[in-house]
């Protein structure tokens, strides 16, 4: 074999053809609720990188950022090594002294839900704020406006909510509750790239919004994840605080774009002290590497179609499986079109038979099952002695705790593996019990 980088990404291409998977058997082959849909010019794009050993940031990474800024029709994106940094940044970037009387501080409130996944909320305990957590409707699992606001006290300061499973939340009218109060708002994007509420994408309401690129999300950078903004000075902040809390936003391995690199003062640092090494912010380093924007690059050419894929195969669930006793079945926010992350099943109260003994069923049959997410966060040991305030009853948060599960809709499931899916739950549903 010779050296030339044509010939080695040529053998790429054959040795991933060679690899190509073998065909579905039912209740052999299992019916994965989430995964990476990865082709050969993904394969391709890896290698690419790793020739031109583009180990840290560079030139992948400022195109990638360019695209998702672009698509999303905002002016800034700033990728991160995973969604749950994303939040991290999002959340800390309200607490920054350069927002001076807007900033969060230490015991301020953040309104979220209940139910969902831990990095929605661990930022607003990592920054000393205090959760103020919501209940969430069975069969959107998104919180109704009217709770939010109901949530809203004295010393709220931001609301923070996911869209559920890519189920838009009904996130205009609670803009719109944000900015009645004066108080910022952040879309957890991660589960929901792609959907849209009246028509507009859904990560483009808040003041920031995030998105997760692990694999299995809508895109992959296997690790990975962005945080949007259309606000120049919260883009600025995020960048700091990602990059070690720096004040210097020359890229790396670039010096003095500002030509006054050794001519500033602050803090109490000595006139002309280099600027690459002011910190303006206690910050983190929560970059991505080139070798995952390449990645990410290839695979968000494929939004469009990867999008087309949940929805179509979320309705074939939805159909497949209406009517069926004892269930509750998932059901689109009215006004949205999401791009599903999965199919959340909720087992009703009076049913005959146990949620733990359908997700059995499934298991066993090779479909296999994720519950939702955490559940009622407030019921975990992570969150005993944390300080939160709860607004109303959190009867849906308990009722998913206890009795929902989801399945997958992701683009790597075929019809027939999908048709399983549904006559397994059907075939346990309408058993004698």
């Amino acid at each position: 074999m010779g050296n030339d980088k044509t010939e080695i990404l040529d053998l790429v291409r054959e040795y991933h053809r060679n690899k190509a998977a073998s065909g579905f058997v039912p209740g052999v082959t299992p019916v994965l609720p989430s995964g990476a849909v990865l082709d050969e010019e993904d394969r391709v794009a890896l290698v690419e990188a790793a020739l031109d050993l583009r180990i840290a940031a560079g030139p992948s990474s400022r195109k990638l950022e360019r695209a998702l800024a672009k698509y999303f029709g905002l002016r800034k994106a700033h990728l991160t090594n995973s969604g749950s940094s994303a939040n991290l940044l999002a959340l800390s970037a309200l607490t920054s002294p350069l927002l001076e009387d807007s900033r969060l501080v230490p015991g301020d409130e953040v309104v979220t839900v209940a139910a969902g996944f831990p990095t929605t909320v661990n930022p607003i305990l990592q920054n000393g704020l205090v959760p103020v957590f919501t209940d969430i409707e069975l069969g959107t699992y998104n919180p109704r406006p009217e709770r939010i606001e109901q949530a809203i006290g004295p010393r709220t300061r931001a609301i923070m909510v996911a869209h559920a499973l890519g189920n838009p939340f009904a996130v205009e009218e609670i803009a719109q509750i944000a900015e009645d109060h004066g108080l910022f708002l952040i879309e957890d994007n991660c589960d929901a790239l792609g959907s849209t509420y009246n028509g507009r994408l859904t990560g483009t309401f808040g003041d920031l919004a995030t998105e997760s690129f692990y694999p299995a999300h809508h895109i992959t950078m296997g690790e990975g994840g962005v945080v949007l903004t259309d606000n120049l000075a919260l883009a600025r902040i995020v960048e700091s605080m990602r990059d070690w809390g720096r004040d210097c936003w020359c890229e790396p391995g670039e010096d003095n774009r500002c030509f006054k690199r050794f001519e500033q003062q602050m803090g109490t640092l000595p006139t002309g002290y280099d600027h690459k090494y002011i910190f303006s912010h206690v910050g983190y380093n929560l970059k991505s590497t080139d070798i995952q924007a390449a990645l990410g690059l290839q695979q968000f050419s494929r939004i469009d179609e990867f999008g087309k894929a949940r929805r179509h195969n979320w309705a074939r669930l939805r159909e497949g499986l209406d009517g069926l006793p004892h269930l509750i079945l998932p059901e689109a926010t009215p006004g949205s079109d999401p791009s599903w992350f999965g199919f959340a099943i909720t087992v009703g109260p009076g049913a005959p038979f146990s949620p733990g003994a359908l997700i059995d069923h499934l298991e066993y049959s090779r479909v296999n099952t994720r519950r939702f997410f955490a559940g009622n966060l407030t019921r975990h040991p992570a969150y005993a002695g944390r300080e939160f305030r709860v607004s109303g009853p959190l009867t849906n948060s308990d009722i998913t705790t206890e009795r929902t599960f989801w399945i997958g809709v992701y683009p790597g499931l075929t019809d027939e593996m999908i048709d399983h899916s549904i006559a397994t739950v059907s075939e346990f549903v309408t058993l004698p019990h």
